[in-house]
């Protein structure tokens, strides 16, 4: 056995329950998450919105540009665990880590992530995010540019 086999079943052992979420989204089964595997992944999911369309795509581009770290244009599986594995823990369960969370994110205490709350906080974490991203991901936790993101839409984004 190779020592990146090694590595790689002992990440897997570590998390098993990556890997089947990893192979629903990966539509094609080529062992990597592309926009198209992504676009099939959330056809299904009804969206209220007039832009759909545009905003599908944007949410896309986002969700691979956050986690393809070799920035090859794919999510391959230990991109995709390492995004999974350093997601905020317990954020259904009631312990209070995704409230201290938006806390931190809100800069101005006003109980609402804006704009600058969310582009200050992507770069203090080392995320890489363009403007039209950081509105993606308003617009995907249900806010808007000008009231920003509630505590719910932040659980939104996090996939809670």
């Amino acid at each position: 056995m190779c020592p990146s086999d090694r590595l790689a079943s002992s990440t897997t052992a570590a998390n098993p329950d990556f890997r089947p979420a990893f192979e629903i989204i990966d539509a094609d089964r080529d062992g990597k998450i592309s926009s198209d595997d992504l676009r099939a992944f959330y056809a299904g999911i009804p969206r209220s919105s007039s832009d759909k369309d545009e905003d599908e795509m944007m949410m896309i581009g986002t969700m691979i540009s956050v986690a393809d770290a070799n920035k090859d244009g794919f999510v391959e599986f230990d991109e995709f665990e390492k995004v999974l594995e350093t997601a905020p823990h317990g954020c259904r369960s009631g312990d209070g880590l995704m409230r201290d969370v938006f806390k931190v994110m809100d800069k101005d205490g006003d109980g609402r992530l804006s704009y600058g709350d969310l582009k200050s906080y992507m770069e203090s974490a080392g995320l890489a995010a363009n403007d039209e991203e950081i509105k993606a991901m308003i617009r995907l936790g249900g806010g808007d540019s000008n009231g920003g993101v509630s505590y719910d839409g932040l659980l939104k984004i996090f996939g809670c």
